[in-house]
């Protein structure tokens, strides 16, 4: 059978897209119906590939000939998982929490081929050292950097966040936004997509 030809990212994020498109492939966006939930005893990894998956498949039904593309993104420190925030209250909090301390985020994604049911998984693991804080550069940050409230651990790195960052240590820069590239782009040439 041939590859599908219709790709799909189980996604609204703007910030994904965005990622995508840089790809210059055609793709569509859909919104996932998925409970983003996180589950007792569950790692900050599983977490995220569970979210990663549930958000494709939640979409198969709409797409039976496609590749759908599902993403999801952990931060760990202290031993808690971290989300978006939201808020920016929650954003403030998050951040101060997070200063001078290194931050796991666990970035996963997998590529559904739902012609022939079958599924591509990875997470990626970028270990992010914060800069020390103060509360006022914390404050001003969040109101030069809105986006920052939709962005797990509060800290954008494609924008302002890189002020907020001593060092990173990724095999995928990709990852950090949100989208490891690299890993889905081995998805989709397995898969037999073009993409040169």
């Amino acid at each position: 059978m041939s590859c599908p030809s219709t790709l799909v990212l189980a996604s609204t994020s703007r910030f994904r897209q965005q990622q995508l498109e840089r790809l210059n492939i055609p793709f569509q966006a859909a919104k996932p119906i998925f409970d983003e939930t996180p589950l007792a005893h569950e790692t900050a990894p599983q977490t995220a590939l569970r979210l990663a998956e549930g958000k494709a498949r939640s979409l198969a039904a709409d797409y039976p000939n496609a590749l759908i593309i599902g993403a999801d993104q952990v931060a760990f420190c202290g031993n808690q998982q971290l989300g978006k925030p939201l808020t920016t209250d929650k954003a403030q909090q998050m951040l101060s929490f997070l200063s001078g301390k290194t931050v796991y985020f666990y970035s996963s994604v997998v590529l559904l081929n739902t012609a022939a049911n079958r599924i591509h998984r990875h997470t990626d693991t970028t270990a992010v050292t914060m800069r020390t804080l103060s509360e006022n550069q914390i404050m001003r940050y969040l109101a030069q950097e809105p986006d920052a409230v939709h962005c797990a651990g509060a800290a954008k790195s494609e924008g302002l966040g890189t002020l907020l960052i001593e060092h990173i240590n990724s095999t995928d820069p990709n990852a950090l936004i949100g989208l490891p590239l690299f890993r889905l782009i081995d998805f989709l040439l397995a898969e037999g997509f073009p993409l040169l």
